[in-house]
């Protein structure tokens, strides 16, 4: 997901689809394109995409990232980025895509489900939030923008299952943004620090261990009812984590998460 101020939308390419605006796509087994635009990506995986393959797949959070993903840290980035991890076969395939299509549908990342749609956050800077905004941008192979099958963005998304994941893909967004400036200091992206935001935004295994098997719940006060939640709810402990981030790395105030004094 993008997240941008108003001034940059034109900057954006593609196609920019308004509420109510219908346009053209269907994809399916029979286009002669089918499964090319799961080949050779950089595909972003957010932290909850990581959370529903994870549970997809029924292994730990650590085995997912182990076999699946390539943590990369760019020039200038003080956040790694985690990719899907292409397999070695001729094409660099997607790890999940067979003949038939993919094997982890039901829990395929945000990115997969709106394609060839791309998601962005226009901030609102006087009225201090987001609004989505949605660009249509088929490659050119796709044949899929060729059908005869005209629906706006909301019966898309409603198709597709993508609603669901909008609260908590646009609140790591907005959590992400913060690390365009450096937090980490002397000790770098690969401190201590570092390590830990980067296990409660990605590894809801170790992350709920940490909260639940250390003096996690000594050292800050969390409202009872929120330590409820966050038991029995991956999404509300992954909620919860970028929570914790931004008080343990940035030093925000919050209203579920407090220091013990």
């Amino acid at each position: 997901m993008k997240y941008f101020d108003a001034s940059d939308e034109k900057k954006i390419p593609g196609r920019s689809i308004g509420p109510g605006e219908r346009f053209n796509f269907h994809c399916h087994a029979g286009l002669a394109c089918f499964n090319q635009c799961c080949r050779n990506l950089n595909l972003l995986l957010y932290p909850y995409d990581v959370l529903r393959l994870r549970r997809h797949l029924k292994i730990t959070s650590d085995k997912f990232i182990d076999h699946y993903v390539d943590i990369v840290l760019r020039p200038g980035h003080h956040f790694p980025e985690v990719l899907l991890r292409m397999s070695d076969q001729p094409g660099q395939p997607c790890c999940f895509s067979t003949a038939q299509g993919c094997r982890v549908y039901e829990d395929r990342p945000h990115t997969c489900r709106l394609f060839p749609v791309e998601q962005g956050a226009r901030m609102e800077a006087v009225e201090g939030y987001a609004t989505p905004v949605y660009f249509f941008r088929p490659p050119e192979f796709c044949q899929g923008s060729s059908e005869d099958f005209a629906q706006t963005i909301d019966e898309y998304l409603k198709d597709q299952e993508a609603e669901e994941y909008y609260p908590l893909t646009l609140a790591w967004a907005q959590l992400r943004r913060l690390f365009a400036t450096d937090p980490w200091g002397l000790e770098g992206p690969q401190g201590a620090k570092a390590k830990m935001a980067f296990m409660a935004a990605y590894n809801i295994d170790r992350f709920r261990e940490f909260v639940f098997q250390s003096s996690f719940l000594k050292r800050y006060h969390v409202a009872p009812a929120t330590v409820k939640k966050v038991k029995r709810s991956d999404e509300a402990l992954l909620k919860f984590g970028f929570e914790w981030i931004r008080v343990f790395v940035w030093g925000q105030s919050s209203k579920e998460i407090r220091v013990r004094r």
